[in-house]
C-alpha cells in the first residue's frame, strides 16, 4: 500500500512539473544577458564552512540566486528577512539553505561578474544534500527507499526537497530558463560514492536527464565537476579524485576542477572558508575556458 501511494505521489509530481512547463511557456521572456547555472551535489555544495563578514557584506545585484527552499527570516546562518522558494534574490551567503555555509557557487558567481561585461548578470540555483549518493539525485529516485533504507538524518535532509531533489532542481530550472539562459551545470559530489567505478556513468545519467527535461544541448551547457578534499591534506575521500578526473572520458562537455592546494576543516571531508572561495574561483575559470573553445 505504501509503495502504491508513493508511486502515485511521484507520478503526480511529474505531472505538476509538466503543467508548470506548459504554464511558463506563455510567460517566457528570457533575458539573453542573464546567465543561469544549476548547481547540485552533496555537503560541499551545501556549504559547511560558516560565512564570514566578506560573504555577508556582499550585495551586487548582478549576482542572483533562486532559492530552492524557503528561508525563514534570520534563521541559522541566514541574516535576511526571508526568501521564498522559486524567487530570485541577491546572492548573499548562505545560498543553498538557511543553515548552510559558503559553497563553490558563491565565488563562482562573484568571479564571473568581475570577469564578464557589466551588461551580464549571473544567477545560480543550488540543490544539495549532505551525505547523499549520486543515486539520490536521479530523476527516478523513489522516496520510499528513504523510509526503508536510509538513516533519519538523511531522511530529514531529503524532506526539504520533498524526497526527490532532482524534481526540485528541475522545477527551478523550468522557471529559470524562461527568465534567462542556462549556461552550465555545476556538480560537487563523490564522497558518498568513493570507490564506485560506475559513478561517472551515474553522473552522465543525471546530466543528460537534466538536459533532456529542460530541452538543452550539451554543447551549450557544459558540466563542471569539482574534486573532493585532496590527498595532500589527508582528505578522507581523496581516492575518489582519480575517478572524478575520468569524467570527461564519458562526458565530452565535462570539465574537472582540481582541489590541489585547498585547505579543509578538521574533519578532512569539507573545505574551509578559503578553500571554498578558491574552489569557486576555479569553477569559474573552468567554465570561462569552455567559452573559448
Amino acid at each position: 500500500m505504501k509503495k502504491t501511494i508513493l508511486a502515485t505521489l511521484v507520478s503526480a509530481l511529474f505531472s505538476l512539473t509538466a503543467s508548470a512547463q506548459e504554464e511558463l511557456r506563455f510567460v517566457s521572456n528570457p533575458d539573453p544577458n542573464f546567465y543561469i547555472f544549476l548547481c547540485l551535489g552533496q555537503s560541499n555544495m551545501e556549504g559547511v564552512a560558516i560565512p564570514e563578514e566578506q560573504e555577508y557584506s556582499f550585495a551586487n545585484p548582478r549576482f542572483k540566486m533562486m532559492a530552492a527552499m524557503d528561508f525563514p527570516a534570520y534563521t541559522g546562518n541566514y541574516r535576511g528577512e526571508g526568501r521564498k522558494m522559486y524567487e530570485w534574490d541577491t546572492a548573499v551567503s548562505p545560498i543553498c539553505g538557511p543553515y548552510f555555509g559558503i559553497t563553490p557557487c558563491d565565488y563562482f558567481g562573484r568571479t564571473l561578474i568581475n570577469t564578464l561585461p557589466d551588461s551580464i548578470s549571473v544567477g545560480v540555483v543550488n540543490v544539495a544534500i549532505g551525505g547523499c549518493r549520486i543515486e539520490h539525485l536521479f530523476k527516478d529516485y523513489n522516496p520510499y527507499n528513504l523510509a526503508e533504507r536510509e538513516p533519519k538524518w538523511l531522511q530529514d535532509k531529503m524532506k526539504a526537497y520533498d524526497g526527490i531533489p532532482y524534481m526540485r532542481l528541475l522545477n527551478c530550472g523550468l522557471r529559470a530558463k524562461h527568465q534567462g539562459i542556462i549556461k552550465g551545470i555545476l556538480l560537487h559530489q563523490g564522497c558518498s560514492n568513493t570507490g564506485d567505478p560506475e559513478w561517472r556513468n551515474k553522473v552522465n545519467k543525471v546530466y543528460h536527464d537534466l538536459l533532456n527535461d529542460l530541452n538543452l544541448k550539451a554543447e551549450d551547457v557544459p558540466l563542471i565537476a569539482g574534486e573532493v578534499v585532496g590527498e595532500a591534506v589527508k582528505g578522507q575521500c581523496a581516492s575518489m579524485n582519480k575517478i572524478i578526473r575520468t569524467l570527461p572520458e564519458v562526458i565530452p562537455t565535462a570539465s574537472v576542477v582540481s582541489s590541489e592546494g585547498l585547505n579543509c576543516l578538521p574533519d578532512h571531508l569539507h573545505f574551509n572558508a578559503e578553500g571554498y572561495r578558491e574552489l569557486g574561483r576555479r569553477y569559474a575559470a573552468a567554465w570561462l575556458a569552455t567559452q573559448k573553445k
